[in-house]
């Protein structure tokens, strides 16, 4: 695949509520440094801003951030609002609360549901906006997320919030959150090589109603935060060479593969990585290709 001429529209788009999004979004995570954000390295800081920018160029439209992505010495937010502000009309930025981490990269509990609202501040505050398009409650293993899924929902209906998403969830959660407020979207880990049938039921779920569903770590897979995973089996090296393709491609067209309804969001510190992703959303897997990554999968399980 020649990825520099190829750009994010080749994935299609599909809606975040009322907000049309391209397929293959940009996770701002690895920015920062991975596993956890703050034992990593994280990229150079120009090389950051100019990975952002060129996400724009390849037209990328939805970025996934979070207050909480930062390392002693960088800020998700921050190098967004750096490279990109004054932001793109068509830009839409998502982003999550919920779990609290001090200054000092240490995680906590849960934030309580009255502290989401300043939680959803420092968002606006760090990306320079009035508004968030997209804000995801972060699920932290509490058993009902109504408590905080309601705070986040009255941030909603006073305008500090245009779309409401869950994060890390069970099923069972999103009926409990879509009797509060509409859910726009879901983003759970889901990956080639991580079977995991909760999030395919939220998969099929989403899929039947219309709402996005959003995985996070589908290349890394069993590496998680640490980065892309090197354990690439025989089936994706065949397909990739089937296609010319890198097996971090083949990834991501598998996800993209699940429903029209799947957005991936791959990040990178990388500018050549980021060209790879992205045209990774025109890589159409056959049938017969699809039924042995399938396959692999349920093996791996």
């Amino acid at each position: 695949m020649t990825s520099e001429t190829i750009t994010a529209d080749a994935a299609g788009s599909w809606k975040l509520g009322d907000l049309s999004v391209g397929r293959v979004g940009f996770g701002a995570m690895r920015l920062t440094g991975s596993a956890a954000f703050h034992h990593g390295t994280p990229s150079d800081r120009e090389q950051s801003i100019a990975v952002l920018r060129k996400a724009i160029d390849l037209g990328v439209d939805h970025i996934d951030t979070a207050a909480f992505y930062f390392s002693a010495t960088r800020s998700a937010n921050e190098l967004i609002n750096t490279a990109l502000a004054p932001y793109p009309d068509d830009l839409v930025i998502a982003t999550k609360v919920g779990p609290f981490r001090a200054y000092d990269g240490e995680w906590g509990t849960s934030a309580r549901p009255d502290r989401l609202r300043g939680h959803v501040e420092e968002n606006l505050r760090q990306l320079g906006r009035d508004h968030l398009d997209v804000v995801y409650l972060r699920r932290m293993r509490q058993d009902s997320i109504a408590e905080h899924f309601g705070a986040l929902a009255e941030l909603r209906e006073a305008g500090l919030i245009r779309h409401l998403g869950i994060s890390g969830v069970q099923p069972r959660h999103l009926a409990e959150a879509q009797a509060i407020a509409p859910v726009v979207s879901v983003q759970n880990r889901y990956a080639l090589d991580r079977p995991d049938p909760e999030a395919d039921e939220l998969l099929r779920l989403c899929g039947e109603q219309g709402i996005a569903f959003v995985p996070f770590y589908a290349v890394a897979g069993d590496a998680g935060e640490r980065g892309a995973t090197a354990a690439h089996d025989d089936e994706v090296q065949a397909v990739a060479r089937a296609h010319g393709a890198s097996p971090a491609q083949v990834r991501i067209a598998w996800t993209l593969h699940r429903g029209p309804h799947v957005l991936a969001i791959p990040g990178t510190g990388n500018p050549a990585h980021l060209s790879e992703n992205v045209a990774a959303g025109a890589l159409r897997l056959t049938g017969e290709e699809a039924a042995r990554l399938d396959a692999a999968r349920e093996h791996a399980g």
